[in-house]
């Protein structure tokens, strides 16, 4: 019987850890892939609060090490489902967990563009994360998709290694940071490519074109690239907890910035619950909010 199970082991999870095992409370983490999340691929944090710069994965290691010398667990395991009573029970492919209160800190994977050989290009020239795969773009030329904060970091990042970056976006302005944006209008290798679509994908054994579609004109024109960098947002990956939890149209676990769901005893945190902000800060946050009122409820 563990006081709570964590389930994720990225930002906010590993911080709720912290907060948990501080409050003198056993805690163990289920994580289905590797400790950090998504933020382990970024290459580097220069928003976080009181750190000038630091990697993504050196970020990541260093909250899973104070989380594991505090003295809480980890195991590898998907968890298929939650079951609520006098003690609650994490379900998992390995086997069951007893608990006293449960934090959902599962995050979001990267959302598709839902196109046709999309799936059959991954690792032929479609990819979601340019740090993982930049490097085997080196001189050649890449398209981005997208128009937040992640696609202009990826095509930033391309920029430096590939000989053209395209980037990408259905509207005419971007929702990443505008500072972001002056730096990729000042780099002579990317072109912008807005009020435009991903139709198609073109090429046999590998990517070797893009199809883009003027939204307002409907002009169709062929992009010629060796890669494209999917980062269009994120989905949530919530469904086997419903429907005990309450989730949105959208998928995300409703809960607020109280991180209480529906049920009492079970927490949301992170990138996995309704915000309007999905930061590291918040993340963070959101894993001490959850934490302190676990400890709080089992008392």
């Amino acid at each position: 019987m563990h006081d709570i199970v964590i389930v994720g082991a990225g930002t906010a999870g590993l911080s709720a850890a912290i907060y948990a095992q501080r409050a003198g409370k056993n805690v163990l983490l289920l994580e289905q892939l590797s400790y950090g999340g998504q933020i382990i691929n970024t290459p580097e944090v220069e928003n976080y609060p009181g750190i000038k710069s630091i990697s993504g994965f050196d970020f990541a290691t260093g909250l899973y090490e104070q989380a594991m010398a505090l003295g809480a667990k980890m195991e590898s395991a998907q968890v298929t489902g939650i079951v609520d009573g006098s003690e609650k029970k994490v379900l998992t492919k390995n086997g069951e967990y007893p608990c006293k209160a449960v934090i959902l800190a599962t995050g979001a994977k990267n959302r598709p563009l839902g196109l046709a050989r999309e799936s059959e290009l991954i690792g032929n020239g479609v990819s979601y994360c340019a740090t993982c795969d930049g490097a085997f773009f080196r001189k050649r030329p890449v398209a981005v998709n997208g128009g937040g904060n992640t696609a202009l970091e990826d095509a930033l990042f391309l920029s430096n290694y590939c000989s053209k970056v395209y980037l990408v976006h259905r509207r005419d302005a971007f929702r990443g940071e505008a500072k972001q944006v002056e730096q990729l209008r000042a780099k002579e290798n990317v072109e912008f490519v807005l009020n435009a679509t991903i139709s198609r994908l073109i090429g046999d054994d590998g990517l070797s074109a893009i199809e883009v579609t003027d939204k307002l004109s409907g002009e169709k024109r062929e992009i010629e690239v060796d890669g494209l960098f999917i980062a269009i947002g994120q989905m949530p990956e919530n469904q086997a907890f419903a429907p005990l939890i309450r989730l949105d149209a959208s998928g995300y676990i409703e809960a607020g910035e109280d991180c209480k769901t529906n049920i009492e005893g079970i927490y949301a945190a992170g990138d996995c619950r309704t915000k309007t902000v999905r930061q590291l800060t918040t993340a963070a946050a959101d894993g001490a909010v959850a934490a302190l009122a676990a400890c709080s409820y089992i008392g």
